[in-house]
């Protein structure tokens, strides 16, 4: 994972030393937001306007964050709307590359090879890590935005007319409680896998994984009395736990040192996997080949020999006891 220093490339991994072993995550700088007739998003950013065919999404099939997005876009209809490029799983010395010889998708927007490229093409001096997502305006040919929780909430909204998709991930009588979900299970849980992982010192080490299981346990508490997080509704909150459970077993429990427990060892919290990995359009967005191979060939400090481990085994098809609970489907919007 490097970064771009004033428009040059640098291969720089994070700098714990600097935070006592502590994994820290750089916020997204990208922030513009697509609206239905291109007025200003919630907080007063710049605002473009959502049209069938301007934007194009950019992302790894292995990266959690990305996944979301892609979700929300299966989930709402916008395959034909708004294209699709995906990455090698190999992060090397060039960061994220779209070489189709490792299983990249090519990019047949702009025809980089680097991601790194789209941010430049954005900002030739851009200062920052370079990430995935991102949504590229192809009127403007900029990035609009590479923040993936604000790209849920894009793709929940802006595009309804155009689409007569009324689904609503993010409903307005349980936002309050979407958003407290959603501080926990990313502190906790989708970054606190990353801050176990990548954490340099054992004693920070242990007050993550720590952290992480506690916050499993609540979450394993939760789904025991209620379908899903927010209630009887699938909402955002679900897709964006989902894509931390769904690479659990295969990756973060060994490669991470997340080995306290299994997803799979909690009778809950498999069988709401189970379940929303079966929902409509959401299997197709999972590939564990990607998955597997980028975290471990590309984190070479904590794999030095890059072997992908040939398992676990894991049946996400089997039948989930998810229906003795209150609640299916989505809420629409009135």
């Amino acid at each position: 994972m490097g970064l771009l220093i004033d428009g040059v490339w640098h291969d720089q991994w994070y700098d714990t030393e600097k935070y006592d072993g502590e994994f820290v995550r750089e916020s997204a700088k990208l922030r513009d937001w697509v609206t239905a007739d291109g007025s200003a998003g919630p907080d007063g950013q710049r605002g473009v306007p959502a049209e069938a065919g301007r934007y194009h999404l950019y992302v790894s099939l292995a990266c959690p964050w990305a996944h979301r997005v892609m979700i929300m876009r299966r989930l709402k209809g916008l395959d034909a709307l708004i294209g699709l490029s995906y990455v090698s799983p190999l992060m090397l010395d060039k960061g994220w590359t779209y070489n189709r010889e490792e299983g990249a998708s090519g990019d047949p927007v702009n025809g980089v090879d680097f991601h790194h490229q789209l941010y430049t093409l954005t900002d030739p001096d851009y200062t920052g890590r370079v990430t995935v997502p991102a949504l590229w305006d192809k009127h403007e040919g900029r990035i609009v935005n590479n923040e993936s929780a604000e790209l849920l909430r894009m793709l929940n909204g802006a595009f309804d007319e155009l689409t007569g998709n009324r689904l609503d991930f993010y409903p307005e009588d349980l936002r309050a409680t979407i958003d407290a979900v959603n501080a926990d299970v990313y502190d906790h849980i989708n970054n606190g896998v990353y801050k176990s992982g990548f954490a340099t010192e054992q004693r920070v080490y242990e007050k993550h994984v720590r952290a992480l299981f506690e916050a499993l346990d609540r979450m394993e508490a939760r789904l025991a009395e209620q379908r899903y997080l927010a209630g009887e509704w699938l909402t955002e909150a679900d897709i964006r736990l989902f894509t931390t459970l769904v690479r659990f077993d295969a990756v973060y429990h060994g490669h991470f040192k997340c080995n306290l427990r299994r997803i799979e060892d909690y009778p809950h919290l498999s069988n709401y996997l189970r379940e929303i990995y079966q929902w409509p359009g959401v299997r197709e967005t999972v590939d564990f080949d990607h998955i597997k191979r980028h975290y471990y060939y590309s984190h070479d400090h904590l794999n030095p020999t890059r072997i992908v481990p040939y398992g676990p085994v894991l049946d996400l098809n089997r039948p989930h006891d998810r229906e003795r609970l209150p609640g299916q489907g989505v809420r629409e919007k009135t």
